[in-house]
């Protein structure tokens, strides 16, 4: 398959989301991720809620979904891409257990170069009686995740280790910067045309797939949080997987109903969901703060 074409809008968001995994970097050290290899059960509960349970949720809300077989595809698409680089900014924010949310960006990125295909042709298939032959480019794919994701976030680390005065310096600073540089770079992906890598989106589509986007959203944190007091994880590690699950890739899923698929339709989807996920994350972030206060404090 051909090398993928990025618009100057895509290139943006991924100099931004490098920076933050740099920043989210200098908050951690290699013990922190020792202890997701030692202590693996959050890691693994996170990840399979990702890969099996999302798509499922989404499949359900659709069923009473009254919406356009374009749209319920692209949430499907935004279902099969769990898990942005967002996420780690917003569990750092509040606390959470950082190295696991990098953990899971990191490989539920490495399978989801071959399930999102899988996923995305049965939505494909079932709502539009349509099937697209594609792939994500492997050697691409992989490059993206450890530019974007992998390599920031080493480099960050590096510092701390080598230059520990320095980075907690860096870091007061960093989270300030990258909220306003994420939420800039979002605002102009909404509202630039077609032509310039926009989606030309209207606002009566908004409000019309807007009511299921936010059920889907809501719906992941309630089961998130669930799934991990279902199964005793501490909750800084439930809050962690509930962020993950709750913060899709929609970078990713805009990458592949738009680029990939070729189909602005598609898209839509996302970007609507990317309008509000991020201050519905920061939002859920300070109720669970309130209310498991005490025991943020004791699994620190």
């Amino acid at each position: 398959m051909e090398a993928l074409s990025f618009t100057y809008i895509d290139i943006l968001i991924s100099a931004v989301l490098a920076s933050i995994m740099f920043g989210l970097g200098l908050s951690l050290t290699l013990d922190n991720f020792k202890r997701i290899v030692l202590y693996p059960r959050a890691f693994i509960i996170g990840l399979l809620s990702q890969m099996l349970i999302l798509p499922a949720i989404a499949f359900v809300i659709l069923l009473f979904a009254d919406l356009p077989p374009e749209f319920k595809v692209g949430i499907m698409i935004l279902a099969a891409c769990p898990g942005g680089t967002t996420s780690g900014f917003i569990t750092y924010l509040f606390k959470g257990n950082v190295a696991l949310s990098i953990s899971m960006t990191t490989i539920n990125s490495m399978l989801t170069i071959f399930t999102i295909p899988i996923i995305v042709n049965l939505a494909l298939e079932h709502y539009m009686g349509t099937h697209v032959d594609f792939q994500l480019p492997f050697g691409s794919s992989v490059i993206q995740i450890f530019l974007v994701t992998l390599l920031p976030a080493a480099l960050g680390v590096m510092v701390r280790q080598l230059a520990e005065k320095t980075a907690h310096v860096m870091e007061k600073y960093v989270k300030y910067i990258m909220i306003l540089l994420l939420a800039g770079v979002y605002t102009i992906k909404f509202f630039v045309g077609e032509q310039h890598g926009g989606t030309g989106i209207t606002g009566e589509e908004v409000w019309t797939i807007f009511p299921y986007a936010l059920i889907f959203n809501v719906v992941c944190f309630v089961f998130s949080i669930f799934i991990g007091k279902l199964s005793r994880l501490r909750i800084r590690d439930a809050f962690t997987i509930a962020i993950e699950v709750s913060l899709h890739n929609t970078t990713l899923a805009i990458l592949i109903g738009g680029t990939l698929l070729q189909n602005q339709e598609l898209v839509k989807p996302a970007l609507i969901y990317t309008l509000f996920s991020f201050w519905s994350a920061l939002v859920f972030g300070m109720l669970t703060k309130v209310i498991y206060k005490k025991q943020f404090v004791e699994n620190k």
